[in-house]
């Protein structure tokens, strides 16, 4: 093999290796705009048809594209507060968030805490969510924090055992203690409460879980926020 016949393969070979996708991921978890969805299973995507691609999260990757880097740290089940049954800070998806160190960290949790055996009140919520506000700042890359009130749930949806025994009383409760918190913090908030209430259709496969048309929503709303922030 001659000498420009080495080139051309070796140009080749390197042109289809820029263009493979390990390279391309490679590239975009360098260089992209990382975005960590925290939350319970509402963004893990529990109830949802192919969840990989149809979650809240895959569906934020999709509108923002190839320069933000959308992780899924959702954890099924999962509280705010520390004294819940299943704390999201002693999840490994917290751990996974933080050593992320996103660009931009998106918190929906709460639902869970409105179970009768979690809740405790208002104040003693907010003080944990204050310390998961803190934890995430201090991070080194210093990401932009958006809050994100519960969905609304239905109960005339809820199977008859109810299995989740989530309280819509309460899940109302923390949505207006999210968006107090959010306004004493100087943090952008996403109303998913407001945007999710009268659409039941969203909540028929169990009354607290979306389908896939009540994650697209989700996703849209945080894509505006996401926007404004970078503005």
């Amino acid at each position: 093999m001659n000498l420009k016949i080495k080139r051309i393969f070796l140009i080749t070979a390197l042109f289809l290796f820029l263009l493979s996708p390990v390279f391309l991921i490679s590239l975009q978890e360098v260089f992209a705009v990382r975005v960590a969805c925290v939350g319970d299973s509402i963004t893990y995507g529990s109830k949802i048809e192919n969840r990989t691609l149809n979650s809240y999260p895959s569906r934020l990757q999709q509108l923002l594209g190839a320069r933000y880097l959308v992780k899924n740290f959702g954890a099924r089940g999962y509280t705010l507060q520390k004294s819940g049954n299943f704390p999201y800070w002693s999840h490994s998806n917290f751990q996974k968030s933080t050593e992320f160190q996103p660009d931009i960290v998106l918190i929906m949790l709460g639902t869970n805490d409105s179970k009768s055996h979690n809740w405790i009140g208002t104040e003693a919520f907010l003080e944990d969510y204050r310390a998961l506000i803190n934890h995430y700042r201090s991070l080194e890359s210093h990401p932009q924090i958006v809050l994100m009130t519960p969905a609304s749930v239905y109960p005339k949806n809820f199977n008859p055992s109810n299995p989740y025994k989530i309280r819509a009383d309460i899940v109302d409760i923390i949505a207006d203690a999210v968006l107090q918190l959010a306004e004493d913090e100087n943090l952008p908030v996403i109303d998913i409460h407001q945007a999710t209430d009268d659409h039941p259709e969203y909540f028929l496969l169990d009354g607290v879980h979306p389908d896939d048309s009540g994650a697209e929503k989700i996703a849209e709303l945080a894509f505006e926020a996401i926007l404004d922030c970078r503005q």
